[in-house]
């Protein structure tokens, strides 16, 4: 009886220990929740426990279900995906405010678990404080000083074209899909700045790299990873996980051999590409005996990495876009062909006439507009507390700036759903900018 006794006490202690451990959890859970009515937090949907708003979403459209939500509870609103709390930030004026105007707040680069796995904290753009600092700023002056935005960048993207136009007519006026052909030109402008060479459209490394990388951005946005980002301890169970670090560990492999062999044939007084130059400023700091610099093997490697993938994919997408739209809509194309025969003729095209071509110019920008390749601009985070727009949003909070809201924003554009080149010209014809034209984001981490 004694011993009874005793297991009895033993299991009322581990209950009542189970039961104050619940009550604190379901405390915290309650106090994290409902802390945005007691400090004026943005409002939102109310969110269940563990799961969040997960069942009120669909991880599949996301932007779209984001974009619902915001009809009810404003341009910024919180919603938990599971225990992660997110604010997103919907329309023009809000994003604008929020990215541009309040940049130092909302400036820092949300790190998701998927991100971190890709960079571990290296390269450009999955990483945050002076590693993003510096790498940034070496790669917008070497690749300018490498051509971006230059002559010297339209002779490369010309002689690209000429390969592109001959894969093309290599099909004979039959119908064929034109990823590949695409991502491999827009690949091969950044590989001419990243490595100072365009690589063949049958390089087996080449096609590789280029498919790995689509697959990575396509398994990125699918749900199961969306989960993962929320629940890390999934990882184990997910096989898209699995596919994407093989990917990244694929491309890494071959990268890890361009770099080595523009490592052997160095010459720091003729630097050829990005890479060159990167592995310069190394050289140099070695030679200056400078500890913890940042110009490390890693970073080379993922800034690549970065640059690379960036290059191929927005650029392929947008240009997949335009040919799509100009196949749906012939009036269109006829009027971009007859400004086209009229003001460039039978030469080449290039950089300088686009001021004499605000049509073509229109079409491009509306093409961008209305395909909204990148629905939400990767997430951001706030560097410290703030007020913004009256509402509180801590420090450290994941910000997603809802860019399909900026993009279709129904205050900003006279026919948002619709293709209507027209929403970049002037009465006379005239291009025009506008401000709510946002596709890749905006601010000083865009």
């Amino acid at each position: 009886s004694i011993m009874l006794e005793d297991l009895f006490q033993s299991t009322t202690s581990v209950s009542l220990l189970v039961a104050i451990v619940g009550l604190l959890v379901l405390h915290l859970l309650y106090s994290s929740f409902s802390s945005y009515n007691e400090r004026r937090e943005p409002p939102g949907p109310k969110p269940l426990p563990l799961l969040g708003n997960l069942l009120q979403v669909d991880l599949k459209r996301l932007d779209s279900c984001l974009c619902e939500l915001s009809k009810t509870y404003g341009p910024v609103f919180t919603v938990y995906f599971g225990l992660k709390k997110v604010v997103v930030l919907a329309g023009h004026g809000t994003v604008k405010q929020a990215l541009v105007n309040h940049a130092e707040e909302f400036g820092d680069r949300e790190v998701t678990p998927i991100f971190y796995d890709f960079n571990q904290g290296h390269g450009i753009i999955f990483s945050n404080g002076d590693t993003w600092k510096e790498m940034r700023r070496f790669a917008l002056t070497t690749m300018r000083d490498f051509g971006m935005g230059k002559r010297i960048t339209e002779g490369k993207i010309i002689e690209e074209c000429h390969y592109l136009i001959e894969q093309f007519e290599e099909y004979e006026g039959k119908a064929f899909n034109n990823t590949q052909s695409i991502s491999y030109a827009s690949s091969n402008i950044i590989s001419a700045i990243m490595f100072g060479k365009r690589f063949e459209y049958k390089d087996p490394v080449f096609q590789a790299m280029v498919e790995r990388d689509h697959d990575t951005i396509r398994l990125t946005g699918s749900a199961s990873i969306l989960l993962y980002n929320m629940f890390p301890w999934l990882r184990p169970f997910l096989k898209n996980w699995r596919d994407i670090m093989k990917n990244v560990e694929g491309n890494k492999q071959d990268l890890r051999s361009l770099i080595a062999e523009l490592k052997e044939t160095l010459n720091p007084e003729m630097c050829r590409c990005f890479v060159d130059a990167f592995l310069t400023r190394q050289r140099d700091l070695e030679e200056s005996e400078i500890k913890d610099s940042l110009y490390q093997d890693d970073n080379l490697l993922y800034s690549v990495m970065n640059l690379f993938a960036a290059g191929t994919d927005t650029t392929g997408s947008t240009l997949q876009w335009c040919l799509l739209l100009m196949a749906k809509y012939p009036h269109f194309q006829d009027q971009v062909q007859e400004e086209l025969s009229r003001v460039v003729g039978s030469r080449q095209i290039r950089v300088e006439d686009r001021k004499n071509l605000p049509f073509t110019d229109a079409v491009i920008h509306e093409s961008q507009r209305l395909a909204n390749i990148v629905p939400m601009a990767i997430p951001h985070k706030t560097s410290r507390d703030v007020t913004f727009q009256g509402y509180f949003i801590k420090g450290g909070t994941t910000v997603f700036p809802l860019l399909t809201s900026v993009l279709y924003d129904e205050s900003e554009w006279e026919s948002p759903h619709t293709f209507n080149p027209s929403h970049f010209l002037d009465e006379d014809g005239k291009f025009i900018r506008r401000d709510a034209f946002m596709p890749f984001s905006a601010g000083k981490i865009a």
